[in-house]
């Protein structure tokens, strides 16, 4: 992590903050909190965030703040982050079916690992992940902390169409394919609940900051939050990581 954040022009209306080269929970800290103190200050003048794993993006309006000025605001925030009373993070809880047709990739994670299916589970769901960022779809998580123990390789020819809900394990990496795509991670389970849905207020339930809980269930469960998630009476269960009531 860089002692002081690096600033880099990005355009004629964006600028970098990035505070380091390397993936941690400290810098994706960092991150959250200077995200979270602009969002705060309620600037007219910023348009738009973007957190990465290692660096925030903010676009703003020149013509209501010029360069000078916007990066004398954020090196102001810097000085002050660790001032700041910042929000617990919350925990989206992934209500998962692993294994069978839409797992189909759980026996080979089970090869490759030495494993059972019941050691994969429980090594899979028995942590809290990390979002890092959100990217590649809506929605999509960028996950972090999965045990080295399950870690495999991608598949070797990418899937054409992957459903959404689908988890799976690519490396070192676990995430959820938020609607139907291509891809190329072993699926090892699905989740009913919808992690992007343009009708939802609001579309996307998670933040990067925010950390993603697996929770195993039957094919009666699956079956059940299916139809509460079409009949739109599901409960999510989204709640601040040191405790408190479920939002």
């Amino acid at each position: 992590m860089y002692e002081k954040a690096h600033y880099l022009i990005a355009g004629d209306s964006s600028i970098v903050v990035e505070f380091g080269n390397e993936i941690s929970e400290e810098i994706s800290a960092k991150v959250r909190g200077m995200y979270l103190a602009i969002e705060q200050k309620k600037f007219p003048f910023i348009r738009a965030m973007n957190p990465t794993y290692r660096s925030l993006l903010v676009q703003y309006d020149p013509l209501q703040c010029p360069y000078e000025k916007i990066l004398e605001t954020l090196q102001g925030l810097e000085e002050n982050l660790q001032n700041m009373d910042l929000p617990s993070p919350n925990i989206l809880e992934i209500p998962t079916l692993y294994g069978g047709e839409l797992g189909p990739d759980l026996g080979f994670v089970c090869e490759h690992s030495g494993l059972t299916e019941e050691e994969v589970i429980k090594i899979h769901s028995g942590r809290d992940y990390l979002v890092y960022m959100l990217g590649f779809t809506p929605g999509f998580s960028y996950l972090g902390g999965m045990d080295q123990k399950i870690a495999t390789p991608r598949l070797k020819t990418p899937r054409t169409k992957i459903p959404g809900g689908s988890v799976g394990i690519a490396g070192s990496q676990t995430g959820i394919y938020s609607i139907d795509s291509p891809g190329g991670w072993q699926l090892i389970g699905k989740t009913p609940i919808l992690l992007y849905d343009p009708q939802r207020n609001p579309p996307i339930l998670h933040h990067a900051g925010d950390y993603i809980r697996f929770v195993p269930i039957d094919q009666k469960e699956y079956q059940s939050i299916e139809e509460a998630v079409k009949n739109g009476t599901y409960e999510y269960h989204y709640f601040p990581k040191e405790g408190g009531t479920v939002k």
